[in-house]
């Protein structure tokens, strides 16, 4: 009889307990409704042939937030010390674009072929993470 009770009290709290679960799914459902999403116009930029005697060059990859809550870049980093991105720091509005400025520095480099990749983490929910490539050939100095 002791454990009748015992069953008898539990379904009871477990009814409870299930009732509160659907208002809360509820709730984050809505929540998660609401996300950033990242789409970049281009995701690789050639710089074609440029000398060793001006080997600082610089591109921009633009983005646009397709979602509908605000973006974040969390980081970008590149896949070596010669390549330097920064980004747009504030957060972007839905609807809004932004930018990563990516900067090649091949000074003491061997002149030739390269292509390097930067990787972008954001709080995007499909494409949190992007690569983005850059390449290009440096010519040597004449």
């Amino acid at each position: 009889m002791l454990l009748f009770c015992m069953a008898t009290l539990q379904v009871p709290a477990a009814t409870q307990n299930t009732d509160k679960n659907k208002v809360n799914s509820t709730a984050v459902f809505k929540q998660e409704d609401k996300a950033a999403e990242i789409k970049f116009e281009t995701t690789s930029h050639d710089f074609g042939k440029f000398s060793e005697k001006n080997p600082v060059v610089k591109c921009t990859f633009t983005f646009t937030n397709t979602g509908n809550a605000p973006l974040v870049i969390h980081q970008a980093m590149a896949s070596c010390g010669c390549t330097v991105p920064s980004y747009t720091k504030d957060p972007i509005k839905p609807g809004q674009k932004g930018t990563i400025e990516v900067t090649y520095n091949g000074k003491g480099k061997y002149p030739g072929k390269f292509k390097k990749s930067i990787t972008i983490r954001s709080n995007a929910k499909e494409h949190g993470i992007v690569r983005l490539f850059i390449e290009g050939d440096m010519l040597e100095a004449e």
